[in-house]
């Protein structure tokens, strides 16, 4: 039985990204976003994980720039 889950996009069609190049509706990178049809489904759950800590950071007024860069997360 395959118990892998299976990732998800969290884009809406919808991209507003900020000035780092997160977008404020999916909050995927702009690379995250460009890479996502040529990489692996364990790289897409990172993406998506890293996805919902910005959205975490921005609600708590925290930076989202670092998470998913390799320096602050």
């Amino acid at each position: 039985m395959n118990t892998e889950v299976t990732a998800r996009s969290p884009c809406l069609g919808d991209c507003n990204p900020n000035k780092d190049g997160i977008c404020l509706s999916c909050f995927l990178s702009l690379e995250e976003n460009d890479r996502w049809n040529h990489v692996s489904n364990q790289e897409r759950l990172v993406m998506v994980e890293n996805a919902h800590q910005r959205q975490k950071a921005q609600a708590e007024g925290l930076s989202m720039t670092e998470i998913g860069t390799g320096s602050g997360d």
